[in-house]
């Protein structure tokens, strides 16, 4: 339970960070973090599922954010912090390269899930559902709404992102609209 508060605590830093930064693209990585946390907080709270929802949104809208943010905000230097741009990359891919040997080292054999429930899936859920592929029978049969909220998920992710991204209705400064165009 001390590793939630820790992610909440985490979150409204990063949260605050983004509100208060004057840098636009620090403003973005660190809406990038509080998503990145919360994808770990539904991973602790045993919902692998919603996890990998929120990460796959979170990383399209990050990726899309900050290729808008670049044309604005970005004064690149070609020069200078290579070493420590390379140094951090290297720690970065260290830190993640542990992180995930010890998370797969903790996962379960192969065909034995820990959970009660996923037991109920493997044994019974083609029997029950008459499917003939399990994935299938979990995800239409047994957990039909939670697939339809994460598609609807996406689904209202990608309008955001149209919506955003989209270039009919801009006006560029000092153009002026035609009468049929409104």
């Amino acid at each position: 339970m001390v590793e939630l508060y820790i992610l909440l605590i985490f979150m409204i830093v990063g949260a605050i960070i983004a509100i208060e930064v004057k840098d636009l693209l620090s403003s973005v990585v660190a809406v990038g973090a509080v998503g990145l946390a919360l994808s770990i907080v539904f991973l602790v709270l045993k919902a692998p599922d919603v996890a990998i929802t929120q990460l796959v949104v979170e990383l399209l809208c990050l990726i899309i954010l900050i290729r808008a943010t670049l044309k604005r905000d970005l004064p690149f230097s070609t020069s200078g912090r290579w070493f420590l741009n390379t140094m951090i990359t290297i720690g970065f891919i260290i830190v993640l390269l542990l992180v995930a040997a010890k998370s797969f080292t903790d996962l379960p054999p192969f065909g034995f899930p820990i959970m009660r429930v996923a037991s109920h899936y493997l044994n019974n859920g083609l029997s029950q559902t008459g499917a003939s592929n399990i994935v299938s029978a979990v995800i239409l049969d047994y957990r039909a709404y939670d697939t339809l909220g994460e598609a609807t998920v996406l689904f209202t992710a990608v309008i955001g992102v149209l919506a955003i991204v989209r270039r009919i209705g801009r006006k560029k400064v000092g153009e002026k609209v035609k009468e049929e165009d409104e």
